[in-house]
């Protein structure tokens, strides 16, 4: 089992930022990444607005780990494949990102990565994998009404991780077939 996540959580947090309360975003207001909604879930209580302001990586860390990293099960997948899961996972969802590997692996697209998942993600190469998955991510960016507002950013980001995504996968081969 390897473990990738403090890299990856490291360069999430730089395409992430800090706090934006975007009128058109529709996750509202936002810090690090994470949105006032899943912070107040996880805290389990009602937060402020500078409580939002005041977020620090050590307080979202855990959430990053617990919310998106273990329910993609990214320890689990290839280097490089983890970080493009892991990034949508986060922009976008969880099971809209395990649905994406899903369809490219062939395995049911069922938005939850289980054994078969992790199975069919280790006999496919992982570069292809990552293009793939880069390939997906953009197009859905590109269906969304938000894309004129917010498409340059998401296409910034997505170019960022896939070229990372490689970099992980090239320092880290475990390709079996």
């Amino acid at each position: 089992m390897k473990k990738n996540f403090d890299h990856c959580l490291g360069l999430l947090l730089k395409h992430e930022g800090g706090f934006v309360n975007h009128p058109k975003d529709p996750g509202g207001m936002t810090n690090l990444g994470i949105t006032k909604v899943v912070y107040e879930a996880w805290v389990n209580r009602s937060v402020t607005e500078q409580e939002m302001r005041e977020l620090r990586p050590e307080d979202v860390s855990p959430i990053y780990k617990a919310q998106y990293w273990d329910k993609l099960r990214a320890d689990d997948l290839p280097s490089g494949v983890d970080w493009m899961c892991f990034d949508w996972g986060v922009n976008s969802g969880v099971s809209r990102a395990a649905r994406a590997l899903q369809k490219e692996v062939g395995a049911t697209q069922d938005g939850v990565i289980g054994p078969k998942t992790i199975q069919l993600s280790a006999n496919k190469p992982p570069k292809t994998l990552i293009e793939d998955l880069y390939d997906q991510r953009q197009a859905f960016y590109e269906s969304l009404r938000t894309f004129e507002t917010f498409g340059r950013g998401w296409s910034r980001r997505n170019l960022e991780t896939l070229q990372q995504a490689l970099l992980l996968a090239e320092d880290s081969p475990s390709y079996s077939l």
